[in-house]
């Protein structure tokens, strides 16, 4: 059996960060897609792989397989992931944990209980929540393609069990303006939970004060979600946490959610190991908005309306239906995200590596001029 080396890891990890970029280190056993390959630009991977750090972290874990991931690993986490949010470790669960936290809100007080948020969008928290009788209740972005803040909080009422809110949206990418949103979730949360899904908050400038971490910190009825799927590149070892008011977060804690078993333990050392290596993850949100702006002059060229994207996507209006351009995408070599109704006619494409996004503009412009040509 061929032994697993440091190098053979980095080369089947996706790491394929610009060289101009991020350090050469950082480049070893990079595959960038070439012409002759399916660029798959359609779940928000993030193209440019894990830290360096990654790697190493998961290959000391090798010879361990056979265990289970411990308990003591995951207080460790816990921990680290505290200091890194400044919350108390209570308020931490670990896990990629919406779609139970919606089964849990969704029981608790039987059914009927409503489910207040914005459409279109990932509704992993909202799907959950109708199997045990929660009731959605949707709220149409606004003209900018952002959450609906007034359109959201007119629908809180006495029977809304939660809001579940994700910012940046997806699939527009927009950011909400932060005093507006933070009034809020002050506001809203006073009647309901109000979970915030901050999936692709990091790969904005100014995360830090966007973040409603900062009304968990104060003891609000805020919920913030975060991943290592994304900027930190781990969309293999999926796993992320979840921010809660202290009571809440021990009771999904005493249900099972964040249990040391079903994280995994490669898992819990790559996102460990993710999460110390802060200049890596600045690195991968620098190229990104660089890759990004790129993507925004082609559209402008092109005269394609779009969203104001903040995220590692981009989403715009091709003025042709979305099987229709996804099929002609693929041909040319480039698959993109599903369609998001009732945008039928828009398409969001993840921000790949350089390589990648000049094959894709140029399959673009290809089906555009074939469109056009009749």
């Amino acid at each position: 059996m061929q032994s697993l080396t440091r190098r053979s890891i980095l080369k089947t990890s996706g790491l394929a960060l610009a060289a101009e970029v991020l350090p050469r280190s950082a480049m070893a056993g990079a595959d960038i897609a070439g012409s002759g390959h399916l660029v798959h630009l359609n779940l928000n991977e993030n193209a440019f792989g894990p830290s360096s750090r990654v790697a190493p972290a998961i290959e000391r874990e090798l010879s361990r397989l056979s265990r289970y991931g411990e308990s003591k690993a995951a207080e460790e986490l816990i921990e680290q992931i505290a200091a890194h949010e400044r919350v108390a470790v209570e308020q931490v669960v670990l896990g990629e944990i919406l779609g139970a936290l919606g089964l849990y809100l969704g029981s608790e007080g039987g059914p009927g209980g409503e489910f207040v948020y914005s459409t279109p969008g990932y509704l992993a928290l909202i799907d959950s929540a109708s199997r045990v009788g929660g009731v959605g209740i949707p709220v149409p972005l606004n003209a900018s393609y952002e959450n609906d803040l007034v359109g959201l909080r007119a629908k809180v009422n006495d029977r809304t069990r939660a809001v579940y809110l994700i910012n940046p949206h997806n699939p527009t990418g927009t950011v909400s303006d932060n005093r507006a949103f933070k009034s809020f979730l002050e506001d809203a949360s006073k009647q309901a939970p109000v979970i915030v899904d901050e999936a692709y908050l990091e790969f904005t400038s100014d995360f830090e004060s966007r973040s409603a971490a900062s009304l968990v910190r104060e003891g609000a009825n805020v919920l913030v979600f975060r991943t290592f799927d994304k900027i930190h590149g781990l969309a293999g070892l999926p796993i992320g946490y979840t921010l809660a008011p202290k009571k809440l977060a021990g009771t999904l804690r005493s249900r099972g959610l964040g249990d040391a078993e079903s994280l995994g333990r490669l898992n819990m050392a790559a996102a460990s190991a993710a999460l110390a290596d802060r200049q890596h993850v600045e690195r991968v949100r620098i190229v990104v908005a660089t890759e990004r702006n790129k993507w925004v002059t082609v559209l402008e060229e092109l005269r394609l309306p779009h969203s104001q994207s903040e995220a590692n996507f981009i989403f715009f209006k091709v003025g042709r239906p979305h099987s229709e351009v996804a099929q002609q995408m693929r041909k040319r070599g480039v698959e993109i995200a599903r369609a998001f109704p009732p945008y039928n006619d828009w398409i969001r494409i993840t921000i790949g590596t350089p390589t990648e996004n000049e094959k894709a503009q140029q399959a673009l412009r290809q089906v555009l001029k074939q469109g056009t040509s009749g």
